[in-house]
Order: C-alpha cells, then sequence, then structure tokens
C-alpha cells in the first residue's frame, strides 16, 4: 500500500531514475513485507532552483546527487523495522546507482488503513460493515 515519492534533480537518464526506483520498491519488500506486485511511484526530477536543501544539516555532507524518498504507509511498523528500511534503502541505492548514503534522505509518512482508496472510489482496506454516516 506505500505510495512512494521520489525527488532528485534534472538530468539522469531513464534507466538511473528506473534503478532508483526499483532499489526503493525491493528494500521495503524485503524489509517491511510490502508485497511485490504494491508498487505505486512517483519519480520526479527538479530544476536546480527547485530542489532546495541544506548540503550541511545534521553534520550530514550532500551532493547534488541527493535523492529525497517520501513514503507514504498504513501506521504500525516498529522502529526497528524503520530502521532497517532506512538502511535496506540506502545500501540497495549505493549498489544499484552507486549512491552515497549521504545523499539518501527519506521521510515516512504513517496513515490509518482506511485512508486507501486503489480504485472503484472504494475504501480499500476498511470493511464495508465499518462504514457509517
Amino acid at each position: 500500500m506505500p505510495l512512494v515519492r521520489i525527488s532528485l534533480l534534472k538530468g539522469k537518464p531513464a534507466s538511473y531514475r528506473r534503478k532508483i526506483g526499483d532499489a526503493v520498491h525491493q528494500a521495503m519488500v524485503e524489509t517491511i513485507s510490502v508485497p511485490a506486485k504494491d508498487r505505486f511511484q512517483l519519480i520526479t526530477e527538479h530544476d536546480p532552483e527547485d530542489f532546495v536543501f541544506d548540503r550541511e544539516y545534521l553534520g550530514i555532507a550532500r551532493s547534488r546527487d541527493l535523492v529525497i524518498v517520501q513514503i507514504t504507509l498504513s501506521a504500525g511498523r516498529s522502529l526497528y523495522l524503520k530502521r532497517s528500511l532506512y538502511r535496506a534503502i540506502a545500501a540497495r541505492l549505493g549498489a544499484a546507482v552507486q549512491l552515497r548514503p549521504e545523499d539518501v534522505w527519506i521521510n515516512l509518512v504513517e496513515t490509518a488503513k482506511e485512508n486507501w482508496s486503489f480504485g472503484n472510489g472504494l475504501a480499500s482496506y476498511a470493511p464495508e460493515e465499518a462504514v457509517t454516516a
């Protein structure tokens, strides 16, 4: 059920962007039990003036290769699983596109399961008997 938004500077080839999407998805499958076919990603490139970040926030030296990954997912995973996910994403991006761990910025946005509709105008994870006016 995750919705993944991946942001980076313009100029990388489509193959690079695809490898990033693949790496993030595989990390989610392996660490937080996302089904393999549950893949919804928006990969967006930005002009330099529209991709603003501090190159040294919290003492981390970021480069222009920074990739921002925001994952909206259902609430309930432990801190242990979240940390495992962060490490797995950084490691997989390093292996896939030689991205430095310093250039992997991740944000998780947790939401209740009833806040998802995958189509047909239905609350996909909320049983109909639970719906009241």
